[in-house]
């Protein structure tokens, strides 16, 4: 590792420790030459995730693209931004097991559902109002009923979906 000041190739490491959660490791050096310290950071280089768009158009994975779209459907529901990075990083983990590089937007964009209904049913209906491109309220109907019929269900993980059945009775007596 050159050292960034004087360009001297050799140095010592003085500390290690684990940053960014674990996912990669901190270390301060020292130069042997002009004795000035430096950090630096050793991550997991990832190979780049293709995705592809609805149009056909290919780009790079945006971590930061999904984070906004999720901060969007979670706004004034009481989700912590950690919470919902997570929910990011969970995706991206996963999409970088897969053996393909490339993901069609409608594969995050179903994952990213899948977290948020965990999560928030509010910030799903959101979600999903614009990623399914809603058209009126009868779509809205739809997904509240699935909301509700998931609820009910007793193999269902989520139980607490009484704000999905009390939005749906309000648009079914409108």
């Amino acid at each position: 590792m050159q050292c960034p000041f004087c360009q001297h190739p050799n140095n010592r490491v003085l500390e290690s420790r684990s940053a960014e959660s674990g996912r990669s490791i901190r270390r301060r050096r020292e130069c042997l030459k002009c004795n000035r310290r430096f950090t630096t950071y050793e991550r997991i280089e990832y190979v780049p995730i293709t995705v592809i768009k609805r149009n056909g158009d290919r780009e790079s994975f945006d971590h930061s693209k999904i984070l906004r779209g999720i901060a969007r459907a979670c706004e004034k529901t009481g989700i912590a931004l950690p919470q919902m990075e997570s929910v990011v990083d969970d995706i991206e983990a996963e999409l970088q097991q897969r053996s393909h590089r490339e993901v069609e937007s409608s594969e995050i964009g179903e994952l990213v559902l899948q977290h948020l209904q965990a999560i928030s049913e509010v910030a799903y209906v959101r979600f999903a109002s614009v990623y399914r491109q809603f058209r009126g309220i009868r779509d809205f109907a739809e997904t509240l009923s699935h909301l509700q019929s998931k609820a009910l269900d007793p193999d269902s993980a989520d139980s607490d979906s009484q704000p999905a059945a009390n939005i749906l009775s309000m648009v079914e007596s409108r």
